[in-house]
């Protein structure tokens, strides 16, 4: 058979007499063989015995109103720690908060860029033209654009 140590539920449950007959036969076949079984059995039935004569204390009449006052009463563990700061929160609270906000506004306004003056537009001077001055400009314009093409070629060749 296969020590049942590798899984306790069924030990415990033999302990505690809750298998089935032909199982707990089995087992208990398994437990007079098996040393380490038989240790865990008896441990197991002296725990049991242990609880079985264990009596609770009686409660007292006034158990459930003392148990009512304890929970009123108690503080949780926050409140203890800040029950101390409270007066200094309370008496310097406010003026701390006011210089954080000081501080964050000032750093906002250092931090802004300056102020970049804007140039003023300058007028644009519209001039008339007679069309024998564009006829003249446009000429020179083909000048210089021939100009450039031989200079370019003769450079080409050197």
């Amino acid at each position: 058979m296969k020590c049942p140590m590798e899984n306790s539920a069924d030990l415990l449950a033999y302990s505690a007499h809750g298998l089935e007959a032909a199982a707990a036969a089995k087992l208990e076949q398994h437990v007079e063989s098996c040393r380490a079984c038989r240790e865990f059995v008896e441990k197991q039935r002296a725990v049991w015995l242990a609880l079985d004569g264990w009596e609770a204390p009686p409660v007292t009449s006034d158990f459930d109103q003392r148990l009512y006052q304890r929970l009123e009463q108690s503080e949780s563990w926050r409140d203890r720690w800040l029950a101390p700061l409270r007066v200094l929160l309370v008496r310097q609270g406010l003026p701390v908060a006011a210089a954080a906000c000081l501080i964050v506004v000032a750093g906002l306004v250092s931090q802004r860029p300056a102020d970049v003056p804007v140039p003023k537009q300058t007028q644009v001077a519209v001039e008339n033209l007679q069309p024998e001055q564009v006829d003249h400009v446009l000429d020179d314009l083909q000048m210089l654009g021939d100009f450039t093409k031989a200079a370019r070629a003769d450079a080409d060749e050197l």
